[in-house]
């Protein structure tokens, strides 16, 4: 090709015949395009449909089977997984081989030694996903945290594979080849840097304009969470922000963790104005600091539907009907989960609203307002109004008790 790019140019320079010049450039063309096709990608083929159930927070899970057992299982949908995992307790219901191994787990509460069980298949609607390694890790705390049994997982390993695509208006998950896909009209292409977990660069703005890079982390609750190193080295924090304790959970258990806003969030050119955000002492080195700020949750982006195009390294973000849903304020500093089928306080932080309220370790809520459902998803949307005034009905000591409580707003 460059002999023929030469022989061009000493042509030209040698006044040759229009005609010759003509075909010369017809050539080269036709050559380009030889080259481009040899590189273009088979279409997308669309495998199946898998509809989906979302949490508070934006958390999706998936329902599928295990080998050939024939229980449902449910399974989150994270980014922010860089393998594929199963919990201990399903691993014990159905006998499974775990073979140890010398590979490290890390979580934003702990550090944890995994073993494998290796060689399994996950069966979904229409697809079938084999030769999967899971690593083994517990999942008690998130299944009392969502009120559901969490039996794993679904992370790097599955992603690698396919193209997906989640549609949060239908709250379904199209599942595609790898392959030439065209992208909807009225979004926007990401080019995160991939290893096993995107990392997205994305700008904060309260007291400063800071741009960092951030894990693209569905399997996060929340809209944004700061390592507390980056928080400080950047100043980015108005000096008259207010904090607030809390706590969350996650690999390893709970941890502490304090609350408060940001004026700005900007991703590619989405920007959201006063997005809750989430700082903590990362002590295991999750977030890799200074490599990365922290993470972005799917509070955010639920917002969008996104095409998660990890063959070819890209991540398309589409505003759906939930992109201007308000963000959750609520401060309410009531720590509850789901225990032996009772919903039962855990924390009441110190000087936080719940704590005024008169609430206490070990009450079981009961209800909230006219709910008396146990269903401890629809009791936390029920908290998430900022500013009410909620009354609780708890047991304490095998007396009902009622609570009024005062949701305090963040903003």
């Amino acid at each position: 090709m460059l002999y023929i790019k030469k022989l061009f140019l000493r042509l030209f320079c040698q006044q040759t015949p229009l005609k010759i010049i003509n075909f010369i450039i017809l050539f080269l063309f036709a050559c380009k395009l030889s080259a481009q096709e040899e590189f273009v990608q088979p279409p997308a083929k669309l495998i199946t449909v898998i509809p989906f159930t979302q949490l508070t927070g934006g958390i999706i899970i998936l329902h599928a089977t295990l080998d050939n057992f024939k229980d449902s299982l449910n399974f989150v949908l994270d980014t922010g997984s860089g393998g594929i995992s199963l919990d201990s307790t399903t691993c014990d219901y159905y006998k499974l081989t775990l073979i140890p191994s010398d590979r490290i787990v890390r979580g934003i509460a702990g550090i944890k030694q995994v073993s494998f069980a290796n060689d399994h298949k996950l069966n979904f609607k229409g697809l079938t996903v084999n030769k999967l390694d899971f690593h083994i890790n517990n999942y008690s705390i998130l299944s009392s945290a969502y009120g559901m049994p969490i039996d794993g997982i679904i992370g790097y390993s599955f992603f690698r594979r396919y193209l997906v695509v989640i549609d949060y208006d239908s709250q379904e998950v199209y599942i595609y080849t790898p392959g030439m896909y065209k992208y909807p009209k009225g979004g926007y292409l990401l080019k995160p840097q991939f290893t096993t977990i995107p990392m997205q660069m994305a700008t904060v703005r309260d007291e400063n304009i800071v741009e960092g890079k951030f894990y693209f982390d569905t399997g996060a609750g929340l809209c944004l969470l700061m390592n507390d190193d980056f928080a400080a080295d950047s100043a980015v924090f108005r000096k008259r922000r207010k904090m607030y304790l809390t706590q969350a959970e996650g690999l390893g258990g709970k941890t502490d963790m304090k609350l408060s806003v940001v004026k700005q969030l900007r991703i590619g050119p989405y920007r959201f104005r006063n997005v809750p955000a989430y700082v903590f002492n990362d002590e295991y080195n999750v977030t890799n600091y200074p490599v990365l700020g922290g993470l972005i949750g799917n509070d955010i982006f639920r917002r969008f539907n996104v095409v998660l195009n990890y063959p070819m390294q890209e991540i398309y973000l589409k505003p759906n009907k939930h992109y201007l849903d308000s963000f959750d304020y609520s401060y309410t500093g009531l720590g509850f989960f789901l225990i032996n089928g009772a919903i039962t306080v855990t924390d009441v932080i110190r000087s936080s609203p719940a704590e005024k309220a008169g609430f206490m370790v070990d009450d079981i809520i009961i209800g909230v307002e006219t709910n008396f459902s146990n269903n401890i998803q629809i009791y936390k949307v029920l908290m998430q109004n900022a500013k009410s005034r909620l009354r609780v009905l708890v047991m304490r000591n095998g007396t009902p008790v009622v609570i009024y409580l005062k949701v305090k707003s963040i903003l």
